[in-house]
């Protein structure tokens, strides 16, 4: 296959006509979606204390928090959070995993509509969330929640090259079978190929924030194939594709890797974080 990551978008880049509608599939099955997705790597949240100053007692306002992967450990660091997630059912596996930590509070509500608390919070984090945030007002938003030197952290992840690279290859045939919005040839792109220029520049705009700095962490996770096929399925791409072509395709999926890959695929995740002090 044509070795085409030069115009690879990024997995965090919705494009706007979609993004609300994308948005809401999420909430559709919020257990596999806890089940599914990997968590973070431990040194993120050592990142977040050296960055962010996000420490025991330091108060949070988590953005997206989903099924509560990134605030059940944030709150085990003895932090006090308020967590906000759109989706009732993602909300609600949150409140369960974080029923003995009485220090955190998760919310439902859509944070662009959400009425800010009166007392400003020490760090805003948004964990693979932020990019679901309405653009035109996410910045201020965040900005309007933190104190003075407060710090945005914007938690952002990626599919790289790296890990089983011939599946990923190979495995572009399904997509361009089954999603005609595949472009042919398209592989993950090389970590050291992507920046996080984009959300820097979105920061420098609002004018709220001082300058970003980034920190980087690569990840290899090996799936059996029933695995990768629950992974697939918390995607908002294949979760919005029509019934017979998403069973189609995973189908796809799941015989290249019985087939050709012994029943087990490794895939590289890059989890960037971005940090920035609200001026």
């Amino acid at each position: 296959m044509p070795d085409d990551t030069a115009a690879a978008r990024r997995d965090d880049r919705p494009a706007e006509s979609r993004r609300a509608r994308l948005s809401r599939t999420f909430d559709e099955d919020a257990e596999l979606y806890d089940r599914a997705r990997p968590g973070y790597p431990p040194r993120l949240y050592d990142d977040l204390a050296e960055l962010a100053d996000v420490r025991p007692g330091s108060r949070v306002l988590e953005v997206g928090c989903g099924t509560g992967q990134a605030t059940v450990p944030l709150a085990a660091r003895g932090c006090r959070i308020t967590a906000v997630d759109a989706g009732p059912r993602m909300a609600a596996v949150a409140r369960r995993k974080l029923a003995g930590h009485p220090a955190v509070e998760v919310v439902t509500a859509r944070f662009e509509r959400w009425p800010l608390p009166a007392g400003p919070f020490g760090t805003v984090v948004s964990a693979t969330a932020f990019h679901w945030i309405d653009p035109a007002v996410r910045m201020a938003r965040a900005a309007d929640a933190l104190r003075p030197g407060g710090a945005l952290a914007v938690v952002r992840t990626q599919h790289v090259r790296g890990g089983t690279e011939r599946f990923f290859a190979e495995v572009q045939r399904c997509y361009e079978r089954f999603d005609p919005d595949t472009r042919p040839g398209l592989l993950p792109p090389r970590a050291a190929g992507l920046d996080g220029s984009d959300h820097a520049a979105e920061v420098a705009r609002s004018g709220r924030f001082g300058p970003t700095v980034f920190r980087r962490h690569e990840r290899d996770i090996t799936y059996s194939t029933a695995e990768y096929l629950d992974l697939l399925r918390t995607y908002s791409g294949h979760r919005a594709l029509p019934p017979a072509a998403r069973e189609g395709l995973l189908g796809c999926v799941a015989g290249l890797i019985d087939g050709r890959y012994g029943g087990r695929v490794t895939k590289r995740h890059l989890f960037e974080l971005a940090v920035s002090h609200r001026r």
